[in-house]
C-alpha cells in the first residue's frame, strides 16, 4: 500500500433487490463525500448492458482462479456455483492513490471479511429490504433474472439476513429517499 494517507471503507452489503446498488450510486454522486467506487471482479458473463471496468472486472474462472492463487485479493467468494466475485488488492490501492475513500458495493460474507481486515478504517453497513416479499417484488420488476434465479437469490437472501447484526448499522429501506439521506449521514459523520 502506498505511503499516502490512506482512505477509509465503506462498505455496503444486502441482499439482490435491498435498494443497496441504487443507495450507493447516490452516494458517489456526492462530491464532498470524496468516495470512489470498487469494482469488483467476478467470474460470472456480463448483464444487459454492463462494461468491463466500470460495473465489474469480468474474467475467465480460470483468471479468476489465477489471482486466487496469486493472493491477488483482499476477499472473494463463490457465490453461486462456478461465480466468483472479490476484491482485488490492488483496485483499493488505486483509489486510496487518488486520495480517496472507497465505497463497497459487496455480499454480505465479503462485506465482513473487509471489515475483519480493516475494523478501524471500515464502516459496514448492511441494506434491508423491509421484507422477503418486497424483496422478491422487486427483483421481478427488475426483469434481468429467470424465475429460478430469482428462487436462488431469495433463498441466498433469506440466509444473508442472518448476518446483519454482524454489521455496524442496519440500514432498513422501506422508502428510498429516506435511506439515501441516512446512508449520507452515516458516510458523512464515519469519514469526518
Amino acid at each position: 500500500m502506498s505511503a499516502k494517507k490512506k482512505g477509509k471503507l465503506i462498505v455496503f452489503s444486502a441482499p439482490s433487490g435491498s435498494g443497496k446498488t441504487t443507495i450507493v450510486h447516490h452516494l458517489l454522486q456526492q462530491p464532498e463525500l470524496n468516495l470512489d467506487f470498487s469494482i469488483s471482479a467476478t467470474s460470472r458473463d456480463k448483464r444487459g448492458t454492463e462494461v468491463h471496468g466500470e460495473d465489474y472486472y469480468f474474467m475467465s474462472l480460470r483468471d479468476f482462479k489465477k489471482h486466487i492463487n496469486n493472493q491477488d485479493f483482499i476477499e472473494w467468494e463463490e457465490v453461486y456455483t462456478n461465480n466468483f466475485y472479490g476484491t482485488l488488492k490492488k483496485e483499493v490501492e488505486r483509489i486510496w492513490e487518488l486520495g480517496k475513500h472507497v465505497i463497497f458495493d459487496i455480499d454480505v460474507v465479503g462485506g465482513l471479511s473487509i471489515k475483519s481486515q480493516f475494523p478501524t478504517k471500515t464502516l459496514a453497513v448492511f441494506v434491508q429490504p423491509p421484507s422477503i416479499e418486497e424483496m422478491e417484488r422487486r427483483l421481478r420488476n427488475r426483469q434481468t433474472d429467470s424465475e429460478e434465479k430469482i428462487k436462488e437469490r431469495v433463498a441466498k437472501a433469506e440466509k444473508e439476513l442472518k448476518y446483519a447484526d454482524d454489521f455496524d448499522v442496519i440500514l432498513v429501506n422501506n422508502d428510498l429517499d429516506t435511506a439515501k439521506n441516512n446512508a449520507y449521514e452515516l458516510v458523512k459523520n464515519f469519514i469526518n
